[in-house]
């Protein structure tokens, strides 16, 4: 039976109240009738408004009546905990809790129209029951002892020490709980649990000692040495959540029950059932979320969060921890390498493009992650595995695209060899920009500046052909620049002396064929490369570049600002070493 000891002082609030109950349980009354609405079990009791005789009357669902319980016995088919489709305790939903608490004062205030607060007896509302129950009436606050509560039984219904009670009740602002529900009927239960919690609201649970004890450690500990009627659980943070936990030890079907609740709320529940050792509630929110998806990231954070607190032996969180934990029985350097060759090998370009995009994207999050530092060195490994074997393949398709047999073929004999050779290109820039990221992409200068050969082959494929794989040279000349390579003075000068001019003779169709290329970074990152070079080294190359500058120029890249500083550094500021051992001072020429 549920009862909120606030202020019900006249019809129109016993009215709302009775509204409330209806609303929130789908339960209709009428007068002093109760019918039930798709709700499961017999048993439930109700204060209810009858409109007859102006009483709150407990009537018990399709009126039923409990059968006389033997002592030390429990018929937990019809104890009055309401275990229904709908909810436990047959109680408003969890908003009501919030809207009890969030309105206790309007509840205690009179209406303006209102007589004062000093009402007579026989205008009081009384609570009533057709067996007519000695605690069906019950003081406001759940501070009131069980000894009070055994005085206040009346036969005729009326309890006269509530308006004593009510007389000399103290101040609200020096009550330590303003607000108290109760939930069960006290004439069915062995004893009472009040749960403490926050902000002066507590709630009284009429319960069953058995049913605790069996399915509570927590409960069997404290009331295995207790001999009274009534226990307290103070500082209880989530006070909803522990009556529906109790309620939950009368449930036969807990999973169905659980599979009307949110991910959030479940948690909170195996909370509460850790706490009070109901282990076969913690079992089937286990089985929940093992089963349920998780939706987003910080649902997922939150649920193996709670997963990884549980203490207790003989819990089964293996099941709900191997969906983000997989036992290490194939290593992850084999399934890193199996993604890589998948993207490399994929001839679909929507697809090739999106996941391309995708992994880079996810090896940059492990980046930031402090616990993928150790297996940073296998998977750069992994990556110029991949690496070389590109390599390996465009040499290939290299020499046997310039073989006189093949330059002799019709053009349609040569597309898939050409193709090939721009989807290796291609694999070879994504790799490269992996590593970029990554900042491990020295190692990838070191083997592109050897490959004279591919350099050589490079020329004597028509231009449309081969343009793709100068997309690299540029990535490389690019990366230099903005510092997120750094190799050796003499990788850096062999890699400009094999590939710069293979770049300034694909430079126009660079601009014009590839999308990504922008010619003002590149342009940059190459001379910002050349400025890295001794002085003579810049000379040497700068002047092979004004050759071709004026020549061609637009088809050529703009290395005018490279020029300018190499200029400044030799005629402008020169700078000359000192006799003895005085550092390098700049001396200017007149």
């Amino acid at each position: 039976m549920l009862r909120i000891s606030t202020d019900i002082t006249n019809k129109a609030i016993a009215e709302k109240l009775c509204k409330l109950i209806q609303r929130e349980t789908h339960i209709e009354i009428q007068s002093s009738k109760v019918r039930r609405r798709q709700i499961g079990l017999d048993g439930i009791a109700f204060a209810v408004f009858d409109s007859q005789s102006r009483r709150l009357k407990s009537i018990r669902m399709a009126e039923i009546r409990l059968s006389r319980l033997e002592q030390g016995q429990t018929k937990i088919k019809n104890v009055p905990i309401a275990v229904t489709p709908e909810g436990f305790w047959c109680c408003p939903s969890p908003v009501v809790f919030q809207k009890t608490l969030k309105n206790q004062n309007p509840l205690n205030k009179p209406k303006p129209a209102s007589p004062p607060p000093k009402i007579p007896v026989e205008k009081k509302p009384t609570l009533v029951t057709d067996r007519k129950p000695p605690a069906l009436t019950r003081s406001r606050s759940a501070a009131v002892s069980d000894d009070d509560r055994k005085g206040n039984a009346d036969t005729s219904g009326f309890s006269a020490p509530e308006v004593v009670h009510r007389v000399s009740r103290p101040k609200v602002e020096n009550m330590p709980r303003k607000i108290a529900i109760e939930f069960g009927e006290p004439g069915t239960s062995n004893i009472k649990v009040v749960l403490l919690g926050k902000q002066g609201f507590s709630v009284k649970l009429s319960v069953h000692k058995n049913v605790l004890m069996d399915n509570s450690t927590f409960f069997a500990n404290k009331l295995s040495d207790q001999e009274g009627s009534s226990m307290e659980i103070g500082d209880c943070e989530d006070v909803e959540i522990y009556v529906e936990t109790v309620g939950l030890m009368y449930c036969k079907e807990m999973k169905q029950w659980l599979m009307k609740q949110n991910v959030s709320r479940v948690l909170r529940i195996l909370k509460v059932a850790e706490f009070l050792g109901f282990m076969s509630c913690m079992q089937s929110c286990l089985e929940y979320l093992e089963a349920v998806p998780w939706v987003g990231d910080e649902e997922e954070e939150k649920v193996v969060t709670s997963i990884l607190r549980l203490q207790r032996e003989g819990i089964g969180v293996s099941p709900v921890l191997k969906r983000v934990s997989a036992d290490v029985s194939k290593p992850h350097k084999d399934t890193l390498s199996h993604i890589i060759e998948l993207v490399l090998k994929s001839n679909e370009e929507r697809g090739r493009r999106e996941m391309k995009l995708v992994v880079l994207r996810l090896l940059r999050e492990n980046q930031s992650v402090p616990s993928h530092a150790n297996s940073a060195d296998i998977c750069n490994e992994t990556i110029y595995s991949s690496c070389r074997s590109c390599l390996g393949s465009l040499l290939l398709l290299f020499q046997k695209a310039t073989e006189t047999e093949f330059i002799d073929r019709s053009v349609d004999r040569k597309e898939p060899v050409l193709k090939q050779i721009t989807l290796e290109a291609d694999n070879l820039s994504w790799l490269l920009e992996i590593l970029a990221d990554r900042q491990a992409a020295d190692e990838f200068a070191v083997m592109w500046s050897k490959h004279q050969e591919l350099a050589a082959l490079h020329a004597k494929l028509p231009i449309v052909s081969r343009y793709h794989v100068s997309c690299i040279t540029a990535r490389l000349f690019v990366g230099i620049g903005k510092g997120e390579l750094l190799p050796a003075k003499d990788t850096r000068k062999l890699l400009l002396h094999t590939w710069l001019e293979p770049l300034i003779n694909d430079y126009s169709w660079l601009k014009h064929g590839c999308g990504s290329f922008d010619r003002k970074v590149v342009e940059e990152g190459i001379g910002r490369t050349i400025l890295t070079l001794p002085l003579e080294d810049q000379q040497s190359i700068l002047l092979t570049w004004l050759g071709s500058f004026l020549k061609v120029g637009d088809s050529c890249p703009n290395l005018q600002r490279a020029f300018e500083v190499w200029w400044r550094r030799t005629f402008v500021r020169p700078y000359v070493e000192t006799q003895g051992s005085n550092p390098i001072t700049p001396q200017l020429e007149p």
